[in-house]
């Protein structure tokens, strides 16, 4: 069975640019979610906790138990795919702070949740970040800005 390239890369790729990475991808949508529920700050809290473990500032504990906050969020929103799908996704980019393979899950998830006629290219720039974020430390442009691709 052949494996996409993203997952392919994702698969060789240390645990926190991992986390950054998805963290990356959550941010994108967020505010399909924030626009619709600006009350509920469950989702941006497991991405500010996933942050805050990848330097080093929280214990894994404390961000499984965001990003099921965050996925609580996502239940609560059930109605509404798109930001369903974007709490989603940020409670996987956190849970990547426990278990690598959440990552491509919060990509998957931060791509259901814009249009379908956006998600070739959200796919795109999700392969393209994490390339980026990957390359040797010479080769990188040195930070983590989201939108250098």
């Amino acid at each position: 069975m052949d494996t996409d390239p993203l997952t392919e890369l994702a698969s060789r790729t240390d645990q926190k640019i991992l986390a950054v990475w998805a963290l990356f991808c959550a941010e994108r949508v967020l505010p399909i979610f924030e626009d619709r529920y600006p009350d509920d700050p469950r989702p941006r809290d497991a991405v500010k906790a996933g942050r805050a473990w990848v330097r080093g500032e929280m214990r894994v504990g404390e961000v499984r138990k965001a990003a099921f906050s965050a996925h609580a969020a996502a239940r609560a929103a059930a109605g509404d795919l798109p930001a369903s799908f974007a709490a989603r996704a940020a409670g996987h980019a956190a849970a990547t702070a426990h278990t690598p393979g959440h990552a491509v899950h919060a990509a998957e998830y931060a791509r259901k949740a814009v249009f379908p006629e956006q998600r070739g290219g959200e796919r795109v720039w999700q392969y393209h970040r994490l390339v980026v974020l990957t390359r040797p430390p010479d080769a990188a442009d040195g930070d983590l800005d989201p939108d250098t691709a």
